[in-house]
């Protein structure tokens, strides 16, 4: 089994911004885009970037943009 738990890669800061959105695992940016994740203060296109990737790894993706 995959762990579900967001890659340390993206940085403390992002991962504590994430988290404060109720963003911690892998499943709950499956339910949000990239432009929504770039709207949260200390989370960059290289944090989005690095997200985006491994969720293409596991075969998954951001929501679509509304």
């Amino acid at each position: 089994m995959i762990d579900d738990a967001l890659t340390p890669r993206i940085g403390k800061v992002a991962t504590r911004e994430l988290a404060l959105h109720g963003i911690t695992r892998y499943a709950d940016l499956r339910l949000r885009s990239e432009a929504q994740l770039l709207a949260i203060h200390g989370v960059g296109p290289k944090a989005v970037q690095i997200l985006g990737e491994e969720l293409a790894r596991r075969g998954q993706s951001f929501a679509a943009t509304r």
